[in-house]
């Protein structure tokens, strides 16, 4: 049985959350949204797939989060031409020893970010299944496991094909969250070039470069890793009524019997619906779930997860109408 959050716990964790994004605003202007799909990965240990074209400060908002954690953070550039040990590691041998010594990779660390994932082979992505659902990765004969918490931001530019992979199922299965981020609005992009027109100069080595929003990142957390377990605990106290419960288990299963629809969700959606609903509530102040949790992450949970029929494309069919006509009928209609 959930045992509720006492208040005391929710004021702790929303002064923590308030500081990230105080942090966070100083550099990434708007994209209150990305932030807060963002802390719901990290409290819960989901995995999250950021899709937007360049330029949506996709890498800037990782690394000013980072930065505002005391985490350990690695960033991989997807290219063709990576390789599985560029991830994880290899065995190299010790000319002084003639013994081989294991070389770690930059996935063993607290917050990864695989940037533009989509770049790299499937042989490579495929090295990322073990990692990101066993928290644990193989090199040679030996496993080992991977530090605590773990988590992978993954980029995708969604329009841009040439030189691409599509990602798995499998893959795209264990993301917990995919957001797609929107363009600025006027006001934000106003702000954006309003801010970058302002960070001058910055003299060194002799020389002089012009400084961008990354040089501007402080490097002082404002929280710590004992802020983020207690946010952890939060979210895994807070309380699932039965009744949201069938909601989760009732959308689940009528994406696998539309006959719009070629692939269904996977059990993992329904998890990760009911994780992501409760770390939203403690973001929002509550210790326990609401209807509106569930109509706000459902295209982060289910779009990436469902595969349409050839014919409902052709009828000019799309993941989030279908989406949208099955929260109308079957979940709204029921409160």
């Amino acid at each position: 049985m959930d045992q509720p959050v006492v208040s005391s716990d929710i004021k702790s964790v929303s002064r923590f959350i308030d500081a990230i994004r105080e942090r966070v605003g100083r550099v990434v202007v708007g994209q209150d949204i990305v932030v807060e799909r963002t802390l719901i990965a990290l409290f819960t240990g989901g995995h999250l797939l950021l899709q937007g074209v360049p330029g949506l400060a996709k890498t800037l908002l990782v690394s000013v989060l980072s930065k505002s954690i005391d985490l350990h953070f690695s960033r991989i550039q997807f290219t063709i031409d990576l390789l599985p040990s560029d991830i994880l590691g290899s065995e190299i041998l010790d000319q002084r020893t003639s013994e081989f010594r294991t070389k770690k990779g930059p996935i063993f660390t607290n917050l990864l970010l695989a940037d533009e994932i989509n770049r790299a082979a499937p042989k490579v992505q495929g090295a990322l299944l073990e990692a990101m659902q066993e928290r644990r990765v193989t090199i040679g004969d030996t496993t080992f496991n991977l530090p605590a918490p773990f988590l992978v931001i993954a980029t995708q530019n969604p329009v841009e094909q040439a030189g691409t992979f599509e990602l798995p199922e499998a893959q795209l299965d264990r993301f917990m969250l995919c957001h797609r981020l929107e363009y600025p609005s006027v006001e934000e992009e106003r702000e954006v070039l309003r801010r970058n027109a302002g960070l001058g100069v910055q003299r060194r080595d002799g020389g002089a470069v012009v400084q961008t929003e990354f040089d501007v990142l402080e490097k002082e957390p404002v929280g710590h890793a004992e802020e983020l377990i207690a946010a952890m605990e939060a979210v895994h106290k807070v309380h699932v009524s039965d009744t949201f419960l069938e909601h989760v288990v009732k959308l689940v299963h009528e994406t696998r019997n539309h006959p719009q629809l070629e692939l269904g969700c996977s059990p993992r959606a329904g998890i990760s619906l009911i994780k992501a609903s409760r770390a939203r509530a403690v973001i929002h102040g509550r210790d326990y779930c609401i209807p509106e949790d569930l109509f706000s992450l459902a295209e982060d949970v289910i779009l990436h997860r469902i595969r349409l029929t050839y014919e409902a494309v052709a009828d000019g069919m799309t993941g989030k109408k279908i989406l949208r006509e099955i929260l109308d009928r079957d979940i709204k209609s029921a409160d």
